[in-house]
């Protein structure tokens, strides 16, 4: 598969689950797979790897709370309302339990959905995000997402904005995220992502993951890129030595972003995971 922006061949709408009104893709047929993007982000960066599976399931791309075109309360950003959002989702489409696959923020909202509902999911890909994030990472990140939040002239100055805060992932990945993350205003461009939104969800990623991953029974394969700079080698360490039972895949040269930088592998570590 190529690191390529693709076209939208999906089919976009919004459904109400009774908590919340979500905005998803759909594509293919099969067992139920969601995706979850992370922070800031929306469900659009998952279209290439959507493209490659949905011969084989039920794909959806999820735009969480906040962002995207989904609803944004002005509160109820902690792991629980995401994880709440996602069972909520899974009942309402009525498929069946579901595969999740999370990067960043959406892993940490898989794995906790996971941990609250078994019964709904049948298993976890969690991409760059795992319990022992060091303090100095989330004051980084936290400054990134809040330093997002402001008016571009046009596409052209979004993509450069992008390019240089995601200097490893591919030019198309960051047209993708420039064409489908941004809305016209009297101005130029905003982010469909909600500033205030975004300022709780980066404060509520600090709180502590480790119940979630200690109590999680589904199963959980955690992919971490070789030189990401949120999940650490000792953060990795740590989870792993919680839980040793969980696969693990580091993914050479890859940053955060694996999923954007390596699709190729990324695809192959979910798939070897789904059939093992």
């Amino acid at each position: 598969m190529a690191a390529v922006a693709v076209a939208d061949r999906s089919n976009s709408r919004r459904i109400d689950t009774g908590r919340i009104v979500l905005n998803i893709r759909e594509m293919g047929s099969g067992p139920l797979m969601l995706f979850f993007h992370g922070i800031t982000s929306n469900s659009a960066v998952f279209l290439p790897m959507m493209e490659e599976l949905s011969d084989r399931f039920t794909t959806i791309a999820v735009d969480q709370r906040g962002h995207g075109h989904s609803d944004k309360p002005a509160s109820g950003y902690a792991a629980d309302d995401y994880a709440e959002d996602i069972a909520a989702l899974i009942r309402t489409l009525d498929k069946g339990p579901a595969i999740l696959v999370g990067h960043s923020l959406g892993a940490r909202n898989s794995v906790t959905a996971a941990a609250r509902h078994p019964d709904l999911v049948r298993s976890v890909v969690a991409i760059d995000f795992t319990p022992y994030i060091e303090t100095e990472v989330f004051d980084t990140l936290e400054a990134r997402v809040n330093g997002g939040s402001r008016l571009f002239e046009d596409v052209a100055a979004v993509e450069a904005y992008l390019a240089d805060r995601y200097p490893n992932v591919p030019a198309k990945a960051i047209r993708l995220r420039a064409e489908s993350g941004y809305e016209p205003v009297e101005g130029g461009l905003r982010p469909l992502a909600s500033p205030t939104a975004m300022a709780q969800t980066a404060k509520g990623l600090r709180a502590d993951l480790t119940p979630a991953y200690r109590e999680v029974a589904k199963p959980v394969l955690i992919i971490r890129g070789e030189v990401s700079k949120l999940v650490s080698p000792a953060a990795l360490s740590k989870t792993s030595q919680l839980r040793p039972d969980l696969p693990v895949v580091v993914v050479p040269g890859a940053d955060h972003y694996v999923n954007e930088v390596v699709p190729d592998i990324t695809l192959k570590a979910i798939t070897n995971f789904i059939d093992a």
